[in-house]
């Protein structure tokens, strides 16, 4: 009686359940035949550069048994990088480096790798350890984002993103997701790092989840994650939205990052985006799928072209913190 109670508890606020995702959201809008274009990183970095979107840098790419040998060579150039499986998941098998020591590399962490260590690395990449299904994979190595000072109170190491879950191009709801000391320096909930909502409309962080518990504070800096101002929050909500565009897939999470010179860049797309962000928002993501479902439905009766910007303030009018208060 008492589950009951609480599944009822969760339909009337909207809270959308992990076989609702799949079967009215991802099934529905996200052909199989296009999974490719997210679930390969090198497929969505090409595609988004050639829709003039910002992503990090590639350096090259390895993805033969015989590429490895080249790896050194690739790398004389550059003191940091990211070695990361194209098709990988949940930041599985990626490696950043962050500076060299004479002849070895210093990861994000402090440890020093050799080159024999890396080739090592890639050829697990390759070999599919790390990719979706177990498949044969490709490494790629790229630029090393390096996170804007408006996150230094509130992170430990690593990178943090911003997700954006979007829906049709329509951008129905936003996490900021923060390193730990646990997550070791990644931005992946399910490791130990914190989700925290941010407000469409302002681009405000909002109050912590923290293995699926609501937190105020950082566990290792104390410092407060909410009422941090996100730079730039326009143009992640373009960025979000225009992510269906170049994919045609019509639900997804949008993984961006901030990086102290370039900006905000793409770093990946997932079909089927996790359900802690309505921790986050303390709000359901069924219900404002349906608001929007709704209003795509009027648009198409009343024979009404929408672009991005006018699914991005539909959303932020409608979304808001003080339009739900």
């Amino acid at each position: 009686m008492f589950w009951l109670k609480t599944w009822r508890a969760l339909r009337r606020k909207g809270v959308l359940g992990i076989n609702q995702r799949n079967g009215e959201l991802v099934l529905r809008y996200n052909p199989r035949h296009l999974y490719p274009l997210v679930d390969d990183k090198l497929q969505t970095k090409q595609r988004a550069i050639a829709a003039g979107i910002e992503v990090p840098e590639l350096y090259g790419v390895i993805s033969t048994e015989q590429g490895i040998a080249g790896l050194g060579a690739l790398l004389s150039g550059h003191r940091d990088f990211v070695i990361k499986p194209a098709q990988g998941a949940g930041g599985d098998g990626i490696v950043v480096i962050s500076d060299r020591f004479d002849s070895m590399f210093r990861t994000s962490s402090g440890r020093l790798m050799s080159l024999d260590e890396l080739e090592f690395h890639v050829s697990g990449i390759l070999s599919g350890i790390y990719s979706l299904g177990g498949h044969r994979d490709c490494a790629l190595i790229e630029y090393r984002v390096r996170p804007d000072n408006v996150f230094s109170a509130i992170s430990f190491e690593g990178v943090p993103d911003i997700r954006i879950i979007v829906l049709c191009g329509y951008p129905v709801m936003a996490m900021l997701r923060l390193p730990t000391r646990q997550s070791q320096g990644k931005a992946n909930l399910h490791q130990g790092a914190i989700g925290v909502g941010v407000d469409l409309a302002s681009g405000i962080t909002m109050g912590g989840t923290w293995h699926n518990l609501k937190i105020d504070r950082h566990p290792d800096t104390a410092s407060p994650v909410s009422g941090v101002q996100l730079p730039y929050w326009e143009q992640f909500l373009q960025l979000a939205s225009r992510s269906y565009d170049i994919t045609g897939l019509g639900y997804l999470g949008v993984d961006m990052v901030l990086d102290c010179d370039a900006g905000p860049m793409i770093l990946e797309l997932n079909a089927r985006p996790g359900l802690n962000i309505q921790i986050a928002n303390d709000a359901g993501l069924m219900e404002r799928c349906q608001t929007v479902e709704a209003e795509m439905e009027r648009c198409r009766e009343q024979g009404i072209e929408v672009g991005a910007q006018e699914r991005i303030r539909f959303c932020q009018q409608r979304f808001g913190s003080r339009s739900e208060a």
